[in-house]
């Protein structure tokens, strides 16, 4: 008996093509080695195999620094406004709306107060997603608040600075931040309060030149870029050749720019240590 083929081809489930979900593995930028998704979380967003410190935002900076997790949001309402009315290749206004809904967040800054091993802290974290973490009224405003906050209850503040500067599209009003924050520093300063600055990738522009380097304690991330200008800058300003590791982290710490440079890991006991020392406490 003969049998003629009615289709060309196999025809059978192993022909289909599976997909592999999004979001299950993570491929380090750094040493390329790929790890579980869930994995990468649990070693605080850092690569096991080379220590690559992923950029993070706000809400894991608070989940891994606070007790359990738990912390109260500060002046999270504050929203920018457009001013200036300002547009370059877009208004200022529908950028403003466009990385509110892309990031779930009001602007680049978030604060939030809590506990770390029982002792009370302020928290500021900047938020690069939000237009790349740029330094505007609103987040020179939630620091200011930040203070006043620490002022009155009495507690210990860190700044966790992740920023491109300045947001040009402010202008004046933008640069008026600088010196807000400075100021307001210097009240907690005068408070006896202590003040804790973490540089993490990228701290850069008027972020640097500002609350980023006026901390009691300044210290920074494994390989973290800090500097005013970026390095491509400075190199086509002065003509010639940077150092090796120019403006990352260890390079700071040579010159004495930081005081230390602390494995997110190690963050929450580190500042926990500061804190108590500062309190004039006997560290446990």
């Amino acid at each position: 008996m003969w049998f003629k083929r009615t289709k060309e081809g196999i025809t059978t489930s192993t022909s289909e093509k599976k997909e592999t979900p999004e979001g299950l593995w993570y491929k380090c930028p750094d040493c390329k080695e790929i790890t579980p998704a869930e994995d990468h979380e649990k070693n605080n967003w850092v690569c096991n195999a080379c220590g690559y410190h992923e950029r993070i935002g706000s809400a894991e900076y608070f989940h891994i620094l606070f007790d359990e997790g738990k912390y109260k949001l500060l002046d999270e309402k504050l929203k920018a406004i457009d001013a200036l009315q300002f547009t370059d290749t877009k208004p200022y206004a529908g950028r403003l709306k466009d990385a509110q809904q892309n990031t779930g967040l009001n602007d680049a800054m978030q604060t939030g107060t809590g506990r770390i091993e029982g002792l009370p802290l302020v928290v500021c974290c900047m938020d690069f997603s939000f237009i790349g973490g740029s330094m505007g009224v609103v987040v020179g405003e939630k620091i200011s608040r930040a203070i006043d906050h620490c002022i009155k209850n009495k507690k210990a503040l860190l700044i966790i600075s992740k920023s491109g500067g300045a947001r040009m599209m402010e202008s004046a009003f933008s640069l008026m931040q600088m010196a807000k924050t400075s100021a307001k520093l210097t009240l907690l300063a005068e408070a006896g309060l202590p003040y804790f600055s973490l540089c993490t990738d990228p701290t850069t522009g008027g972020v640097t030149a500002s609350y980023a380097m006026l901390g009691d304690i300044n210290m920074a991330e494994p390989n973290a870029l800090i500097g005013f200008a970026g390095p491509r800058v400075v190199k086509e300003t002065i003509g010639t050749d940077l150092p090796a590791g120019f403006q990352r982290s260890e390079f700071l710490l040579e010159k004495g720019f930081l005081d230390f440079i602390v494995h997110r890991k190690e963050l929450k006991s580190r500042l926990a240590k500061l804190i108590t020392i500062f309190n004039n406490e006997k560290v446990k």
